[in-house]
């Protein structure tokens, strides 16, 4: 580690899904949607292709804003544009806590970003734990904290808050004069979105993703919806490290990817259904399956353990992802597909039962 900073001696970085290379494995472990993006999207991006490439990108990101803005139903003012969510909410995590404040509050289970972006930065933390159902708390946040950030629904749980439990948070952490960030990265399907709820809050920050609902994961675009203030302390730490967060053909794909609500609302119920129909299949194969509000579930056999049904489905091509960590190590996260690939998963994962 010659010529390492302090930091990057220490830091322990964040560890994502595996991204196989070999033909025929059944992705299931990195919830990357189905579904191809919108055809208007692809078009869109062919079209931006065909553009003067030479010239940097818009640094506002006013196509994509104005999109996003338009079928949120909040101002433009009020949306923030990055590279991705993990940008998005790493920029969130320098522009709304600080090192010397009380520790912001996070669940002991859930993203894996957040302690590493509150090491990186040097900012305090506590993991509140989740309770014995693996729901949040709302009691255990009403103390003092330097911030709040909440996945809903969480991952890798899937399971989602009420608005009227954040919103106790949102009223706690106003007094506190603190923020609460709430990372819907999976709110399309089935969660209850907290942008409706910006316009009376002025310390609530909502992030998004083009990667799961929009099946842009490999374009890279995210958001934040909060009130214009808090969008300008956004800008203030995003200009000074990288003012061109998305490029031309990103802008663009995005912008009408987001407007293109039917093919939305399509792709998503697809996965909804398909979601219902895996999860009373793995009941019946004696899994407990927690109540899922996201494009995964998450789910522990009564006599199998988790380590061991995750390496023999790996060894059958088949990728989920599993957590060797206390109270989550025997639960498998399963990303839900098509009825075509849920099908090969469960024939698979009944194989593996049945050999015992």
């Amino acid at each position: 580690m010659k010529y390492y900073s302090k930091i990057a001696a220490t830091i322990e970085p964040y560890v994502p899904g595996e991204q196989p290379q070999e033909q025929g494995i059944l992705k299931l472990n990195t919830n990357e949607n189905p579904y191809p993006p919108s055809p208007k999207a692809v078009a869109a991006i062919r079209e931006a292709a065909d553009d003067d490439l030479r010239l940097y990108p818009d640094p506002d990101c006013k196509r994509l804003r104005r999109a996003f803005s338009q079928v949120m139903k909040v101002d433009e003012e009020q949306v923030f544009v990055g590279n991705g969510s993990d940008e998005v909410l790493a920029v969130a995590f320098q522009a709304f806590f600080d090192s010397d404040a009380p520790p912001i509050l996070f669940p002991d289970i859930s993203y894996s970003f957040y302690p590493v972006y509150a090491n990186l930065y040097s900012i305090p933390y506590t993991h509140v734990p989740l309770q014995a159902d693996f729901t949040v708390g709302v009691e255990d946040y009403l103390v003092d904290n330097g911030g709040i950030i909440l996945s809903n629904p969480n991952a890798p749980t899937a399971i989602a808050m009420l608005p009227s439990e954040i919103i106790r948070l949102l009223e706690h952490n106003a007094k506190l004069g603190r923020v609460v960030v709430v990372d819907e990265a999976y709110s399309a399907f089935g969660g209850q979105s907290m942008v409706p709820y910006i316009k009376d809050f002025d310390n609530l920050v909502v992030t998004t993703s083009l990667s799961k609902s929009y099946s842009l994961a490999g374009l890279r675009g995210g958001f934040a919806l909060c009130q214009a203030n808090l969008v300008d302390a956004l800008d203030r730490i995003k200009n000074s490290f990288n003012s061109y967060t998305l490029d031309r053909l990103a802008i663009a794909g995005a912008a009408e990817a987001v407007l293109d609500e039917e093919y939305l609302a399509q792709t998503t119920a697809a996965v909804v259904a398909t979601r219902g129909r895996t999860v009373t299949a793995l009941e019946a194969m004696g899994f407990d399956v927690l109540p899922s509000s996201a494009n995964f579930v998450f789910a522990k056999h009564a006599a199998r353990a988790g380590g061991e049904l995750f390496a023999a489905l790996r060894a059958r091509g088949v990728y989920v992802r599993h957590f060797a960590k206390p109270r989550i190590g025997e639960y498998l996260r399963i990303t839900i597909g098509t009825d075509v690939q849920m099908d090969r998963f469960l024939h698979t994962l009944e194989q593996i039962l049945q050999e015992g």
